[in-house]
């Protein structure tokens, strides 16, 4: 099940990434590194 939510947590950081380059907002880069490294950790431990 963890794989499964770092997985899914590692494409919601993907597509807040997209947003990102529609709009700049520091918020937006704080959760798009929050999902990256949750789902990283998640999905490879």
């Amino acid at each position: 099940m963890r794989k499964v939510v770092g997985f899914i947590l590692f494409w919601i950081a993907v597509g807040m990434l997209l947003t990102f380059f529609l709009r700049s907002a520091l918020l937006t880069v704080l959760l798009i590194v929050l999902f990256l490294v949750l789902g990283y950790h998640l999905f490879c431990r």
